[in-house]
């Protein structure tokens, strides 16, 4: 062989080297021991990777897809309907809020879903108000609850479906005079767990620009683009050897990786995200804890007390999960094989309806065998009899959440059977506990606790927490803490405070280049709001109307700030501009009665009270009880010298609020005419 021919076959052997090992290192990438993944290892972390929807997944995955959509995540959302609905609902489904007054009666319009509020008055109707249901959310297995949309803004409806005991009842959370009828926000922390991650406007709270049907396929492996782009093109890896980082098997993470993908939606409770993060951001495969931080409350004596979706919460506290870990394999493919996880028992694939009660029982015997313990199980065999010898439902009793009422969840902290003794112990808060996160900082734990008392329970305890976290002695100590610091003192209603952090750190820093950004969950929008009430409770409306203008260019979706600059510009005595800001509300959301209230409120200022009557008139028929517009109605009213009316008008506001000092002098001003 020539010199030249030797040079080229050593060429060619080189370059078909480089080939095969580029198709090897792109088609069949070794594992790295499984918890050493890191998120940049699956290329569907990458910001170009983008979601493709569930009809992709099952062109090459049907038979997964068909079981997986009667699952519980594959019928948590969609369009209302018959088929959807797992309501009964007949003439007689009536429910009555004792607290707001008012009944509410839910019925079938043709395919149409519809929720009638009305007041009673001896027997006649004297208010009715009828909404659409657009979405049923739930899968039914045990609760259908009813979401309306007003131009895309997505609010909670106040009739909710328990479909274990077959009982219409107000909503979690609308009990006990917290009735907030069709006005609670469903916002991008409610959607994206209880959905596949919609189209979100920005600079909103609760507005959508699409919403898709159900959890699919890529809430748990991440968007598929790029792994469906790989297959097209003829790219292939053996799964039995190795890991496909086009897509994330949550079978195939370390364990706790794959617990972060069930925990972000089934470990609800307090979520506080981390700086700069939103519910978009975390991925299947990435560590939770770099996004948000879940907390949830710890009482002394009180471990039989839980919220419904906190399952790796309470599996976690289990001695099964604790022991299993140490026997993990963390080198393996499937780590999880040799420990305990959701996936021991649960497959996310199949529905729990139809798995039958000897799956989860062999899960258990995979430990507890009569090789491992001295017999199988030591109940008295009659007790064993009663329950077919079913683990659960000793092991893991059914019993109520916290937060949901009329339902019964099978609590996963796997113990022995507790005595009702040492149920009934009373019961003492210890404090707020991370769940998700060994040792969170300063600044999340003082959110946990601030929005603890914001979202759940007005315990004054959770703010003198929350300030133990946060320091404001030094000037850069306000600047580190500004936006806590100022919902903080908010929330206490110290505006005097809050104006002195703004002129400790400088009024024009805090509006250049402090709180300048728009983000997701609006965070230096709502922290400009906060500032602009505090000007306006010192009767300072310029500097009122600066920072509510700020916050309006930064959330222009958000009618409760626009509303804000409104009121401003009237105090401003800027009537003509005020008028357009309201017509502005209304024309995105017609329904929003703050707008109403003050949009009639300025054209009767405006000297045009026949406009001023018909906009109260709206208001009315979608909430006859918003003090600020009754007492507007009044104000109509006397200037169109209807004294009886707006005596009656004003007895309708003091008999809901007594402490109305304004209504009550001037209802005493007008029993003398």
């Amino acid at each position: 062989m020539s010199a030249f021919l030797k040079k080229l076959s050593v060429i060619t052997l080189f370059i078909l080297l480089i080939l095969l090992m580029t198709y090897c290192g792109n088609a069949e990438k070794p594992a790295a021991p499984v918890d050493q993944v890191s998120p940049t290892t699956f290329l569907n972390h990458s910001d170009t990777a983008r979601y493709v929807g569930m009809s992709q997944c099952k062109l090459c995955h049907q038979s997964i897809y068909d079981s997986f959509i009667k699952t519980g995540m594959g019928k948590s959302f969609e369009h209302a309907s018959r088929s959807k609905s797992a309501a009964k609902l007949d003439k007689h489904t009536v429910i009555y809020d004792k607290f707001s007054d008012f009944y509410y009666h839910p019925y079938w319009d043709g395919d149409s879903m519809r929720i009638m509020e009305f007041r009673l008055k001896d027997k006649d109707t004297i208010y009715k108000r009828i909404e659409k249901v657009d979405y049923i959310i739930g899968s039914g297995q045990h609760t259908n609850s009813h979401i309306q949309s007003v131009n895309g803004y997505l609010n909670q409806m106040p009739m909710t479906f328990y479909t274990q005991k077959g009982k219409w009842d107000l909503p979690p959370g609308f009990e006990n005079g917290f009735n907030t009828r069709f006005s609670r926000k469903i916002g991008l922390e409610c959607m994206s767990c209880h959905n596949t991650l919609p189209g979100f406007t920005e600079g909103s709270e609760n507005k959508f620009t699409s919403v898709p049907e159900g959890v699919n396929c890529e809430r748990c492996h991440g968007p598929g683009s790029i792994h469906v782009q790989q297959r097209s093109t003829g790219s292939k890896v053996d799964t039995s050897k190795y890991i496909d980082y086009s897509i994330v098997n949550p079978g195939k993470l370390s364990i706790e990786r794959q617990f972060d993908v069930c925990q972000r939606c089934h470990l609800q409770g307090n979520a506080v995200l981390k700086e700069g993060k939103s519910f978009f951001d975390f991925k299947p495969g990435m560590k939770l804890s770099d996004h948000l931080t879940v907390f949830l409350p710890r009482y002394k004596d009180a471990d039989d007390e839980f919220i419904m979706a906190s399952h790796a919460d309470r599996l976690k506290q289990s001695p099964c999960y604790i022991q299993s870990i140490k026997n993990a394999d963390t080198n393996s493919l499937r780590p999880y094989k040799n420990a305990m996880t959701c996936v021991t028992c649960h497959n996310p694939h199949v529905s729990v309806k139809v798995t039958g009660t000897n799956v989860f029982n062999d899960a258990c015997l995979k430990c507890h065998n009569s090789s491992t313990h001295n017999g199988i199980c030591t109940e008295k065999l009659a007790v064993r009899n009663k329950v077919n010898d079913n683990c659960v439902s000793c092991h893991m009793p059914r019993s109520g959440a916290i937060d949901i009422p009329h339902v019964t969840v099978h609590d996963h902290y796997i113990r022995k059977p507790m005595k009702k003794s040492d149920i009934n112990k009373v019961k003492e808060f210890i404090g707020l506990y991370a769940v998700n996160e060994k040792s969170p900082s300063n600044k999340v734990l003082a959110r946990a606790y601030i929005q603890q008392y914001d979202k759940f329970e007005y315990n004054p305890a959770f703010l003198d927490s929350a300030k133990k976290y946060l320091s404001d002695k030094t000037t850069a100590d306000v600047k580190d803490n500004f936006e806590i610091l100022i919902h903080l003192a908010f929330i206490k209603k110290d505006y005097a405070k809050i104006i002195s952090y703004v002129n400790h750190v400088g009024r024009d820093a805090v509006l250049n280049s402090m709180l300048t950004k728009k983000s997701w969950s609006n965070d230096n929008a709502w922290t400009l709001y906060r500032i602009g009430e505090s000007y306006t409770s010192m009767a300072d409306q310029d500097n009122a109307y600066v920072f509510y203008k700020k916050a309006d260019a930064l959330a222009p979706f958000n009618p409760e700030f626009k509303n804000k600059l409104g009121a401003s510009l009237m105090a401003k005595n800027e009537v003509p501009n005020a008028i357009g800001v309201f017509e502005s509300i209304l024309k995105e959301n017609p329904k929003f009665v703050p707008a109403l209230t003050n949009l009639g409120y300025a054209y009767l200022v405006s000297g045009n009270a026949v406009r001023a009557e018909i906009y109260y008139k709206r208001a009315l028929t979608l909430d006859p009880d918003y003090e600020p517009l009754l007492m507007n109605t009044a104000g109509l009213m006397i200037y169109q010298k209807k004294y009886s009316e707006a005596r009656e008008v004003l007895s309708r506001v003091i008999k809901k609020n007594p402490n109305n000092e304004q209504a009550k002098s001037v209802l005493a001003q007008l029993k003398s005419l």
